[in-house]
């Protein structure tokens, strides 16, 4: 294992060690007191509603080892209660994690597989996590901490893993430039280019822009898989000048691996890539593409077929991720509440009418940060509602009336939508409404709350 000391922070961030030892080690870190663990470092990082600096003590209390803070006055009293520990003054607490998490990629000589894309960030780094695991011993991002402090942070969780596999999400520009510095990664995975974000960047072709910063930080020799069905990217493809450093896949499109004799149903999927058999657990074209990637990332690192095979087959879902489940009521609960975008709900509604269930339901609330594209886009998913598909819609928000507009326009029935302006609203009527053999499924921007609905709906007797 590589390891950091508190020496590596005073030398690289230009620290003051106000108390403690230079060489104690520094190999967990956290930024959160109230999963702190024994012998961690603390780092206090300064948010808009809150100062991770005041809660130092907290943290020591609960066996924090070291204090990385931007600011911490100790009396002669303290310094001897805190006589076995360190606490080290430092400028700025969340560029110190970037230096120290750069610091910490370049001791290891290790396959990066960076992972980003407007959807399907967060499944496609955990289908390829998954399949690497046959192989190797990989650490991979948690949940969706793909920002300037979550992704620092994973790299620093490095200790004897042979493989790391990040996700990298953005909001603006140069936010995936700075991430794939510190990260350095040897393949790069494009997932497609929606609109997520396109309030911010203006338009699709910004996104894809910023996407691409993911280049600037990869190996010499690095490669770059995209998916070759989506247009943008097939379009980039065609006019790129790394053609030899990109590996495409794709089901309509021809490309390096595709997926044939595609089989779905409302539970899984199956497919080919050549004489390859794949068995994907999850259903929904969205998880095919996903496959195609892990299986793409494996062959670049020399796995054999049965290995990609069974980690494509025996992956799980993230939380609020296309989860399943049936309440006391029988109803099909599909909670995919984490996020939404014009793209993926579009996959949603698709995998909604593969179902055999009585009666459709699909729920859906604000889609944010799509600035003065957010009536247009929201009105585009309202046509996505049809009544071969769905019967019956409810929205939750003020920005998702627009959906409802869009399915009237595209003669889905008006007595079938229902809108709903909070959340206590919406649940009051759904426990009125559902019965057994409904499917239900759940997507929004993470901010309007839905989890907590999906929560209370499998709860339902």
């Amino acid at each position: 294992m590589k390891n950091i000391y508190v020496k590596d922070i005073i030398n690289l961030c230009h620290g003051q060690m106000l108390i403690g030892n230079e060489l104690e080690k520094c190999n967990d870190f956290s930024k959160d007191t109230r999963t702190i663990k024994e012998g961690e470092v603390y780092v206090g990082i300064k948010g808009e509603n809150f100062d991770g600096n005041k809660f130092y003590k907290e943290a020591l209390a609960k066996g924090a080892k070291v204090c990385i803070l931007e600011e911490c006055d100790l009396t002669e009293e303290e310094k001897l209660l805190y006589h076995d520990k360190t606490i080290v003054i430092v400028n700025d607490s969340i560029e110190t994690l970037k230096t120290l998490a750069s610091y910490k990629r370049s001791m290891y000589d290790i396959p990066v597989i960076a992972v980003t894309g407007s959807v399907g960030k967060t499944s496609t780094k955990d289908i390829i996590a998954n399949v690497l695991s046959q192989k190797y011993n990989v650490l991979k991002t948690e949940k969706n901490l793909n920002n300037h402090i979550g992704l620092p942070l994973t790299i620093l969780k490095l200790k004897d893993q042979d493989c790391l596999v990040v996700e990298m999400g953005m909001n603006h520009f140069k936010e995936i430039s700075k991430l794939t510095a510190i990260a350095r990664p040897t393949i790069a995975v494009i997932t497609n280019i929606g609109t997520a974000h396109i309030g911010n960047l203006g338009s699709r072709e910004n996104i894809l822009k910023a996407k691409l910063e993911i280049l600037e930080g990869l190996s010499p020799d690095g490669k770059l898989i995209i998916n070759n069905d989506n247009d943008l990217l097939n379009e980039y493809y065609d006019r790129s000048k790394i053609k030899d450093r990109i590996i495409t896949v794709g089901i309509n499109n021809e490309s390096r691996y595709q997926a044939i004799n595609i089989e779905e149903s409302e539970l899984d999927s199956n497919f080919d890539i050549g004489s390859t058999h794949i068995e994907v657990p999850v259903p929904g074209e969205v998880f095919i593409y996903n496959s195609l990637v892990a299986y793409a990332t494996a062959k670049e690192l020399d796995l054999t077929d049965e290995q990609i095979k069974e980690g494509i087959k025996t992956f799980t879902l993230s939380a609020n991720r296309m989860s399943r489940s049936i309440n006391k009521r029988g109803v099909t609960i599909i909670d995919d509440s984490y996020n939404a975008s014009y793209d993926s709900v579009k996959s949603s509604i698709d995998l909604l009418a593969k179902s055999h269930n009585t009666r459709k339901i699909i729920v859906l609330g604000d889609m944010l940060e799509l600035g003065q594209y957010s009536e247009e886009i929201h009105y585009r998913t309202g046509k996505l509602i049809t009544s071969d598909k769905i019967d019956i819609l409810i929205t939750l928000g003020t920005l998702s009336k627009d959906i409802d507009k869009g399915a009237l326009s595209n003669n889905f029935p008006q007595d079938n939508i229902h809108h709903f302006n909070n959340s206590q609203e919406l649940l009051t009527f759904l426990d009125n409404e559902l019965v057994k053999d409904d499917i239900i499924l759940l997507k929004g921007s993470h901010a309007m709350g839905l989890t907590a609905i999906a929560d209370n709906l499998k709860k339902l007797q």
